[in-house]
């Protein structure tokens, strides 16, 4: 992700988040953090981003802070193409815990971090501001869980080392977020 996708990002955001979704400031504050302890990533369907990720590492932890896929390309395995891509940095980077929260009400999300090796560890009570939904913190040691291989016809999008260009990471296949 660099800054030219913030537009179609922001669009995405607000489709699938409404009042929750991030600000221009904070998606460039992100990228401003990268690639020293964030990776961002745009999933991009013949010049359309149709979804997005990102990733905060710090030592051997790691923190999935987004997943999103446009709601007319969900089920097509964009999401876990996105989180397999996220978890391959994370261990590229040496984490070896991997947490994430995710909305209590967002089963489709919870499932496919499950198929992914990721368990509940608690509740953040009234997490998500301005509903005030409480997300469901999850884990994954390394290790755990699987990618499902194969992968769907997006081609994952991040910067290279240094905000160099854009390179293509191993893929593999579903949508969720926060």
């Amino acid at each position: 992700m660099t800054g030219m996708d913030i537009d179609a990002i922001l669009r995405l955001e607000h489709e699938l988040f409404g009042e929750e979704a991030w600000s221009r400031q904070m998606l460039e504050g992100e990228l401003a953090q990268q690639p020293a302890s964030r990776h961002y990533l745009v999933a991009d369907d013949g010049g359309l981003v149709v979804g997005y990720a990102g990733l905060l590492t710090a030592g051997s932890q790691a923190d999935v802070l987004t997943i999103a896929v446009a709601l007319n390309q969900w089920g097509e395995g964009i999401g876990a193409t996105l989180l397999d891509t996220l978890l391959a940095e994370a261990a590229r980077r040496g984490c070896t815990e991997v947490f994430l929260e995710v909305r209590t009400d967002n089963t489709r999300a919870q499932q496919l971090y499950r198929r992914y090796g990721f368990t509940e560890i608690g509740i953040r009570r009234g997490y998500y501001q301005p509903s005030g939904a409480d997300a469901l913190v999850m884990r994954r040691v390394a290790g755990t869980g699987a990618g499902t291989g194969g992968g769907p016809a997006v081609t994952p999008r991040a910067a290279g080392p240094g905000g160099g260009p854009p390179v293509t990471p191993a893929a593999g296949p579903d949508g969720g977020r926060r």
